[in-house]
């Protein structure tokens, strides 16, 4: 339906917006604008900033980067040395310098000067430490076949004397103590000199690694 007002302009009764309406669209225009203002301020602000302590950290991990695979591969290598150096601590425990232990022995067989002990051997072997199941039987020993040449037995005991002495040489100290002397005296033989002798067998047992070391370090510290 049509309507059509014919009053004249000054009688015509003013047509405006309600109050409310006007605050309704005033608050949606206000609160629009402070989103739009919050907006901004992300924008330009907040992910400005963001972005600069991105490129600081991003600057400082490229620069740590290179010293992180340095100190990786320095750990590696740290990993890598100690394993050989706890091998080789091993292998210089469980060492016997079985060419010193001879040259020792000699030295106890000399120092009779054919007074106090006249010996010699057939043969000295050395044997390596045994192992059954995984677990230590025995850490090695010396073994000999000896002839006291004398028809005295107390030649022999002194020679025996000789291999214990520490204060002689250090021969005995990797070594257990000496089995029970024993002897065989042998018959005489006129074609031989000295023409009686006694037979005597020599075995010695290693002491454990950690034991031998303690007693090099031991006689290091001394200056022995």
């Amino acid at each position: 339906m049509i309507r059509i007002n014919l009053l004249p302009e000054d009688y015509r009764k003013r047509t405006r917006m309600p109050v409310k309406k006007i605050l309704a669209i005033a608050g949606v225009v206000a609160i629009n604008a402070g989103l739009a203002s919050y907006w901004g301020y992300l924008t330009m602000g907040v992910a400005k900033d963001v972005e600069g302590q991105y490129e600081v950290r991003k600057t400082e991990m490229d620069g740590l980067t290179p010293q992180v695979a340095y100190h990786d591969a320095l750990s590696h290598e740290i990993q890598l040395f100690s394993s050989r150096e706890k091998t080789l601590s091993e292998i210089t425990m469980n060492r016997v310098l079985w060419t010193q232990k001879m040259d020792e022995l000699i030295d106890i067989v000399n120092a009779g000067n054919d007074m106090e002990h006249f010996v010699w051997f057939d043969d000295v072997t050395a044997k390596l430490a045994a192992s059954t199941g995984g677990r230590t039987q025995n850490f090695g020993s010396m073994e000999a076949n000896g002839h006291s040449g004398s028809e005295q037995w107390n030649k022999l005991a002194n020679f025996l004397d000789d291999v214990v002495d520490a204060e002689l040489t250090p021969f005995i100290h990797d070594f257990e103590t000496l089995n029970r002397p024993q002897g065989r005296k042998n018959d005489s033989d006129e074609d031989l000199i000295p023409a009686v002798n006694w037979a005597f067998p020599l075995k010695l047992s290693l002491r454990s690694p950690e034991e031998r070391l303690a007693r090099r370090l031991e006689r290091e510290g001394k200056g022995e």
